[in-house]
């Protein structure tokens, strides 16, 4: 993915690739997901819960308990199972002023995209 040119919004940014069906997540849900992470400035792949061959590996958490980085908490909410939604997510929102080890620089803006595989 190359990466964004311009400046990033400072707000948290989702749109929706594919609506899912089903019961909608919100704050409280035990969630289950799959996910790729992108560094918005280089475009590179920092995480991602499966890689293309290998077995798909899937991510719990509960939703809105701070288990996960703030954009997830907020992004996540309304999706439902089988939803695809791409997350344009702030530093202040992501990892803010200090990044995370050296694949996520400080102040980085962070671009996920999250499958809802079940609530």
């Amino acid at each position: 993915m190359p990466p964004v040119k311009g400046k990033p919004s400072a707000k948290l940014v989702s749109k929706d690739i594919t609506v899912g069906s089903g019961k909608a997540a919100k704050a409280g849900d035990h969630v289950t997901v799959k996910y790729v992470g992108v560094s918005c400035s280089t475009g590179v792949v920092f995480d991602a819960s499966y890689t293309d061959g290998a077995p798909k590996q899937e991510f719990d958490f509960d939703l809105g308990a701070g288990a996960v980085i703030q954009g997830w908490d907020q992004g996540v909410v309304g999706m439902k199972p089988g939803g695809v939604r791409e997350l344009v997510i702030p530093a202040s929102l992501g990892y803010g002023a200090t990044g995370s080890g050296p694949k996520i620089a400080p102040n980085e803006t962070l671009i996920f995209v999250i499958t809802l595989v079940k609530v």
